[in-house]
C-alpha cells in the first residue's frame, strides 16, 4: 500500500544503497529504528463549520506556531524527526529527558517549540489557561539554526514539545486506531512522564460551533495560530488529506506598504521580477520591514514586472530600486520584535493580500502602526 511506502522511504536511508525489491519486501522494513511515520497534514477550513456536523463527532486543539516533528523511542535509542525529515536530535539536548521518560516502542507527533515564562512571551495574557507559554516561531529559529547550542541558548530559549498524536506505542503501529483511543492512550503516557517540557497540547471542550468561534477569536492572546479539528474516529493517514482533519486559522493581520525594490524570481519566474521589498512611511521617509512573493496572480506579476522595468532608479546586482508607487496590502500571521531589521519588526509569514490599485503612497500605513500592532499582537 502507499501508506506502506511511504513509511519505508522516511528518514535516513539511501535510495543508491537500497534496492527496489528491498524497498517492497517486508524483511528488513523494520530494520532502521530511526524511522519516523509520514506526518497526517490538514486542510484549511473553508466552508462553514455547520458543513461538519454533529460538534460532538469532533475534537477541538489549539493550533501551534512551531514545527512539526516527531520524537520517537524505539530499542533504547532516541531520535527526533522534523516535517522536513531533518534529524534534529543534536540541536534539541533538552529532549534527552524525555528518553527516560517515555517507554520503549513510543513514538509521538506534536510540535517542537519554545517554551518559556510570560515575561519571554512577551507578558502575555494574565489568564493563561494552559500550564505552558509558547514562545514566537522568532525565538525559535535563534536556537534550530545551530549545530552547537550553550548554556546560554538553552537558558534564553528553552524548546519544549507539544504532543498531539501518538503513533506508535509498546512497538506497535496505532496510527488505523481512532483518535479517541489514541488520545487517551497518550494522555496518561503524558502524565506519568510529567515533564514541563513535554506537554499535552489540550483539547478545547466546547457545546456547539458557535461557542468554538468564539474561542478562536482569542487564539492570537493564547500564543495559538487558531484551531484544529479532528473527528473523534479518525485514523492517522499519510499525507494532506480532506475530510477528518481541518485547521482553522485565525484571519491574518495586514497592513498597507510601498514596493521600493524587486529582483527576477527562480524556475518558471526567473525572467519576472517577483521578489518584492515593501516599506512603511515613517515621517519624510521610508522604512523597509519585508519581503514578499506570493500572493499576485500571473497577470498582476507581469504588470508589475512591466512597472519595474520602466521604474528603476538603481541596480545593486539583482536588486532594483524602483520609484514608491504600488501599494499592496501585505498579510502576516503574526509579528514580534526584532533587532535584526531597521524596522524593529519581524513579521510571520509574509505575502500579498492583494495590490491596493486604489491607494497611493501617501496613503501607506506608518512605522507607529506597526509598534501598534507590535503592541497589541507581538510575543
Amino acid at each position: 500500500e502507499a501508506s506502506i511506502i511511504a513509511h519505508r522511504i522516511s528518514g535516513d536511508w539511501d535510495p543508491g544503497t537500497t534496492s527496489f525489491a528491498a524497498l517492497l519486501s517486508e524483511e528488513g522494513a523494520g530494520s532502521d529504528l530511526s524511522r519516523p511515520y509520514p506526518f497526517y497534514l490538514a486542510y484549511a477550513l473553508e466552508e462553514d463549520l455547520t458543513s461538519l456536523g454533529d460538534p460532538g463527532l469532533w475534537q477541538a486543539e489549539w493550533k501551534w506556531d512551531g514545527i512539526r516533528g516527531e520524537v520517537i523511542k524505539r530499542a533504547g535509542l532516541f531520535f527526533v524527526w522534523s516535517r522536513g525529515e531533518e534529524l534534529m536530535t543534536d540541536r534539541l539536548p533538552e529532549y534527552q529527558q524525555f528518553k527516560d521518560l517515555l517507554p520503549d516502542g513510543t513514538v509521538l507527533d506534536g510540535e517542537i517549540i519554545g517554551l518559556g515564562s510570560s515575561a519571554q512571551a512577551g507578558g502575555r495574557s494574565e489568564a493563561e489557561p494552559f500550564p505552558f507559554t509558547p514562545l514566537p516561531f522568532a525565538a525559535l529559529q535563534t536556537r534550530i539554526g545551530r549545530k552547537n547550542v550553550t548554556k546560554k541558548h538553552l537558558n534564553e530559549v528553552p524548546v519544549g514539545f507539544i504532543t498531539y498524536d501518538l503513533l506508535e506505542y509498546n512497538g506497535e503501529d496505532w496510527r488505523n486506531r481512532p483518535l479517541e483511543q489514541r488520545r487517551a492512550q497518550l494522555e496518561k503516557l503524558a502524565a506519568a512522564a510529567a515533564h514541563p517540557m513535554l506537554q499535552l497540547s489540550p483539547v478545547i471542550s466546547f457545546d456547539d460551533w458557535e461557542q468554538l468561534a468564539a474561542m478562536r477569536a482569542l487564539s492570537r492572546d493564547r500564543g495559538s495560530e487558531g484551531i484544529m479539528l479532528k473527528k473523534k474516529s479518525s485514523v492517522y493517514q499519510v499525507g494532506r488529506r480532506r475530510g477528518d482533519w481541518w485547521k482553522w486559522k485565525i484571519d491574518p493581520l495586514v497592513i498597507d506598504a510601498v514596493m521600493v525594490y524587486a529582483q527576477k524570481g527562480h524556475g518558471r519566474r526567473s525572467n519576472l521580477y517577483t521578489d518584492y521589498t515593501f516599506a512603511v512611511r515613517q515621517g519624510d521617509q521610508l522604512v523597509t520591514f519585508t519581503k514578499a512573493y506570493s500572493g499576485l496572480t500571473d497577470k498582476e506579476l507581469v504588470e508589475v514586472d512591466a512597472f519595474v522595468r520602466k521604474n528603476s532608479l538603481e541596480k545593486f546586482g539583482p536588486v532594483r530600486t524602483v520609484k514608491p508607487e504600488l501599494v499592496f496590502e501585505i498579510a502576516f500571521e503574526g509579528i514580534a520584535a526584532s533587532a535584526r531589521h531597521k524596522s524593529g519588526v519581524a513579521l510571520r509569514f509574509p505575502r500579498i493580500n492583494r495590490w491596493r490599485k486604489d491607494k497611493g503612497p501617501e496613503e501607506i500605513d506608518t512605522i507607529e502602526n506597526l509598534k501598534k500592532m507590535l503592541e497589541l499582537y507581538g510575543k
